[in-house]
């Protein structure tokens, strides 16, 4: 099963590098991992997406993270109602006359033309990782040339349902 981690982290050198050195000690399998400053001067959130086949074995990888120098928090916010997106650019094989069709398959993403050249477009698209999914599958035919993902950034909404139900870990599919 998929799992989301955050970690809020002290902004320093070799944090990253301990961090994904525990999971990989631990054989867990980071899907994807996104890092980036946060509010808070010197400090930045880390936000993994891990492939977990015993929970048991992610409550102790957690508690150890939580030991380790620099890191702050740690929380698996997987079941929990959580805002998350995805930063994806697809780079497809185009030409003028393919251009406005490939317009109005991605309008209803709500994602933008960002480059344009003679023989191909780039493409930007922002959500969640099944929307991301499915603009590339309609894009595939005409021909994908490179594609970068920034990995899942998320964190916890401000109100939380009072049930499990609420639970967003239908987002990792």
């Amino acid at each position: 099963m998929k799992r989301i981690i955050t970690a809020t982290v002290r902004n320093r050198s070799g944090v990253l590098n301990r961090v994904t050195g525990l999971l990989q000690r631990r054989q867990f399998n980071i899907e994807s991992i996104s890092v980036g400053r946060t509010e808070t001067e010197g400090m930045s959130k880390m936000t993994f997406v891990v492939e977990v086949e015993d929970f048991q074995k992610l409550e102790q990888v957690t508690k150890q993270l939580n030991k380790q120098i620099d890191v702050i928090k740690v929380s698996d916010i997987t079941d929990k109602a959580i805002v998350a997106r995805e930063l994806v650019l697809i780079k497809i094989v185009s030409n003028s006359q393919l251009r406005a069709e490939i317009q109005g398959i991605i309008e209803p993403f709500r994602a933008s033309i960002i480059d344009v050249s003679k023989d191909s477009l780039s493409i930007q698209v922002t959500g969640k990782p099944d929307k991301v999914e499915a603009l590339i599958e309609l894009l595939r035919p005409y021909g994908i040339k490179e594609i970068a993902r920034t990995g899942i950034t998320a964190f916890v909404r401000g109100q939380q349902p009072n049930t499990v139900d609420g639970s967003f870990s239908s987002l990792l599919g």
